[in-house]
């Protein structure tokens, strides 16, 4: 994608995102924040509320400390998806840096459309798209979000006004997340990941650092 792509409005990106199933995050206003380093994400105990989730990836663990308090139809769904598994195997497809990372399309295509059809009501935005917190992906239109999330290398605060609400942040492994492969960028196509799953960016993108395994590590 260019970088005129990359600037057209949401709005604008809605309507593609509806018409082709697809679910994203665009950069749109967002600027050129700085890349982040490990120490831009604190880390600290647990709250009573929260939970946390460890992905295994094929560079390392990246821990997400989960607040229902923030988001909770996006806290739930995030915690349902990561117990039945359904992030195991899933690609990071699109990374742009100094922006955010993408994850979160199964690659099972026939496991990817029962879930990705299955959206979740909006939360309200209590929390600021800071640099390592986590939100999930959604289409322009109202409660679209649906199974994709991204990790927010920026600061992203002006995705704030277009209802990405954050459920979670990065408390260990920031450093794992800056590292994923980004030299695809936004080439996968997700239509093409829908229909064909991992065979299709096992073939066009071998390259790609993927979830090995994303589980509850403490409650």
């Amino acid at each position: 994608m260019t970088a005129m792509h990359r600037r057209m409005t949401l709005s604008v990106l809605a309507v593609s995102v509806m018409l082709t199933g697809m679910s994203c995050v665009n950069r749109s206003d967002v600027g050129a924040p700085p890349v982040p380093t490990a120490e831009a994400v604190p880390g600290g105990g647990v709250a009573d509320d929260t939970f946390l989730v460890r992905l295994e990836t094929s560079k390392g663990n990246i821990d997400i400390e989960v607040h229902p308090a923030w988001a909770p139809n996006g806290a739930d769904r995030f915690r349902e998806l990561v117990e039945i598994g359904f992030y195991n195997g899933c690609r990071f497809f699109r990374v742009i840096p100094d922006f955010m990372v993408q994850v979160g399309m199964n690659g099972d295509p026939a496991l990817h459309s029962q879930w990705s059809e299955n959206t979740i009501d909006d939360d309200p935005v209590l929390e600021s798209n800071l640099p390592g917190y986590v939100t999930f992906a959604k289409t322009g239109l109202p409660n679209s979000r649906s199974t994709q999330f991204f990790i927010n290398y920026g600061n992203n605060a002006s995705l704030d006004g277009q209802r990405f609400a954050p459920f979670g942040k990065v408390v260990a492994g920031m450093d794992i997340a800056l590292s994923i492969e980004a030299k695809y960028r936004e080439r996968p196509d997700q239509n093409a990941i829908g229909s064909a799953g991992n065979e299709y960016l096992k073939i066009e993108f071998p390259d790609l650092d993927f979830i090995q395994k994303a589980s509850v590590v403490q409650n």
